[in-house]
């Protein structure tokens, strides 16, 4: 029996949200597609959540994805920007959890390791290394897409492992996991 799943992985954000899908067949990585949502044009930070929401639920409901791989927002100087990139995560993860589809958090470092070996590996080595991995004509100018895609692919490598970072299988599981953020 062949085992089949798609992963939809995401790099949130208010000014681009990239995001990769691939297929796991046999144990065997193979792409699907990776795009971005460009919300440079909106000044709107409420639209651009709402854009971000209607999006991941597009894309959940062309595609089916079995999992979803997001990437965690990394601790800046900035904490507006934290915030927003916190809220873009936020929307992106309840498109998914009202679709009832698992979600898991990997860290930026994670990410970049999984995909070249070095945590600290730049957005262009990442994007060269997912070209050669997943047989890509070309890259994308913006490399948010691809960073979407390597969320799916660290997604790939973890998915088994005992320790993946934080999952959750729906509502219920996120406020489970997360009590200090549930208001009463």
């Amino acid at each position: 029996m062949s085992e089949e799943r798609i992963i939809l992985g995401i790099d949130p954000g208010t000014t681009i949200m990239g995001f990769g899908l691939i297929r796991v067949k046999n144990k065997k990585m193979e792409f699907l597609q990776l795009n971005e949502l460009d919300l440079k044009k909106y000044t709107d930070h409420y639209l651009k959540l709402k854009l971000i929401f209607e999006r991941t639920i597009e894309l959940i409901d062309t595609h089916h994805p079995d999992e979803i791989a997001i990437e965690a927002p990394f601790f800046g100087k900035n904490v507006q920007s934290m915030l927003k990139l916190g809220r873009a995560q936020g929307v992106a993860m309840a498109a998914g959890l009202s679709r009832e589809i698992p979600i898991t958090e990997y860290l930026p470092k994670k990410i970049k390791m999984a995909v070249t070996g070095n945590g600290n590996a730049s957005k262009e080595q990442v994007a060269k290394m997912l070209k050669s991995m997943l047989g890509l004509k070309t890259l994308p100018k913006n490399l948010d897409a691809t960073d979407g895609l390597a969320a799916a692919v660290c997604h790939f490598y973890n998915s088994g492992k005992v320790s993946v970072g934080k999952s959750y299988s729906g509502w219920d599981s996120f406020v489970k996991q997360n009590k200090d953020r549930v208001k009463k």
